[in-house]
């Protein structure tokens, strides 16, 4: 006993110590944005000049009009924190834009039906670094990546959240799930001997067991959500774009079992009844959703089931089948079907009451011009602050991230855009970002990378 209080009391006395010996934080980065402009997105409004007062990486306070920066300058130096002061003279201030559908990891290419037989998957990888850029300095602070070839898209959301490379915050699905010859398949159009028989641990399923085998396996991969395929699609070497690829049984098994496991599930779905059936087997949204119907939009509302157009995709396919070889023949006429009708089907849906979250489908089209979207959307019958919305607060409640991300707020991470002029007289300004801010490091100013 008499040893146990002795070194009681010996570690009460060095506890003290110990704590004094431990560094102070340092502290934090200090930055006064002032805006002509700001788009209260929760709101749907545009605010007149507002400075925004940033710490670390957090909003820290909204004022209204133009405040002096000098008192934070001061606090900043006092505290032995760096300052930083930027006037947004003449532009408009939003959330960092959330793009719900993009493939980071390759990109397209006359050359890439043959490249996939010469590339290393670090070959992918590595241009998916210069792919995230582009896509941060385009003010997309956020994506869901939807699909890659072989789970280098987890490595790269690594990288970028360890500060190796600059990019958009990353929810990535890894590999898609599909069936056997489906648009996920990785082996449609291989010869007989390269094709092999793909299975759950590739992400294709035959089965609702094999469904359970597949969700399990992206868990344990490290996914942060799920991306199915059950219908067919435009740029994989199958006949249809369009025709219904899973059973609902097969799907429900899916999605029971991805949100035992938290994750949400995207479907890749242009067909009516591959729509259909996605939306009763409890996908939480439909991707691109070229052949939707009245029947498919009622039983969308019905279920809250999100939809993501990816209306830009659609356009560029179409631009790049009228040149000859860009696509093998039966991807090009696909693309001649699907192209003319997205935009469309997005308009329509809207005016139904669908909820819509931004999305673009990018690696369809060169990445770095995901703002194109914006103005299609509009041109389709959509408002300004809208589609706005859809690219923050709605983007931002399909990820389930609606505390976090999609609006300027006090105490929400510091992902702030801005453009010139005003996108509510101009939405073609969306594809003119100056200023990108994500958890309060600056990546681009007056037009130009920062780093």
């Amino acid at each position: 006993m008499i040893k146990r209080v002795a070194s009681a009391i010996a570690a009460a006395l060095v506890l003290p110590a110990a704590i004094a010996a431990e560094p102070a934080q340092p502290a934090q980065n200090i930055t006064v944005l002032q805006c002509a402009r700001m788009v209260d997105t929760a709101a749907g409004k545009m605010l007149g000049q507002t400075t925004l007062i940033i710490e670390g990486k957090r909003v820290k306070e909204i004022k209204s009009g133009a405040v002096d920066p000098k008192p934070y300058e001061d606090a900043a130096k006092s505290s032995g924190a760096t300052f930083a002061f930027y006037n947004v003279a003449s532009g408009t201030c939003l959330p960092g834009l959330i793009d719900s559908h993009t493939h980071l990891t390759s990109e397209t290419s006359p050359t890439g039906y043959t490249d996939q037989f010469r590339w290393n998957v670090s070959d992918y990888a590595i241009r998916s670094t210069v792919y995230a850029k582009r896509t941060l300095m385009a003010g997309f602070t956020t994506v869901r990546n939807v699909g890659d070839m072989a789970n280098e898209s987890i490595a790269l959301r690594n990288a970028i959240n360890a500060g190796i490379v600059p990019g958009p915050r990353i929810f990535t699905a890894g590999r898609p799930i599909g069936t056997t010859g489906g648009h996920a398949d990785p082996t449609d159009g291989y010869r007989s001997d390269l094709a092999g028989d793909p299975g759950p641990k590739d992400g294709i399923i035959n089965s609702p067991e094999d469904a359970y085998k597949a969700i399990r396996q992206h868990y344990k991969d490290g996914v942060d959500v799920i991306k199915i395929m059950p219908s067919g699609g435009v740029l994989d070497e199958s006949a249809s774009a369009d025709n219904a690829q899973m059973t609902i049984e097969e799907i429900k098994a899916i999605t029971t079992t991805a949100h035992d496991y938290g994750f949400t599930v995207a479907a890749h779905a242009h067909g009516a009844e591959a729509i259909r059936r996605a939306v009763l087997g409890g996908v939480d949204s439909i991707e691109h959703g070229t052949f939707m119907n009245d029947e498919d939009m009622k039983l969308m509302k019905e279920h809250g089931t999100w939809y993501v157009p990816t209306i830009i995709a659609g356009k560029y396919v179409q631009e790049m089948a009228a040149k000859p070889g860009y696509y093998p023949p039966q991807v090009a006429a696909k693309a001649l079907q699907v192209g003319p009708i997205i935009q469309a089907t997005a308009g329509k849906a809207y005016k139904a009451g669908v909820k819509i979250a931004f999305g673009t489908d990018a690696a369809v089209y060169p990445h770095g011009q995901n703002a194109k979207e914006f103005q299609y959307m509009v041109e389709a019958g959509m408002p300004a602050m809208y589609v706005l919305q859809a690219a923050t607060t709605h983007a931002a409640e399909l990820l389930h991230k609606q505390n976090e991300l999609g609006q300027i707020a006090v105490g929400r991470v510091a992902d702030i855009v801005a453009v010139p002029g005003n996108p509510l007289d101009d939405i073609t300004v969306m594809q003119k970002m100056d200023f990108v801010m994500k958890e309060g490091v600056i990546y681009k100013e007056g037009g130009k990378p920062t780093m």
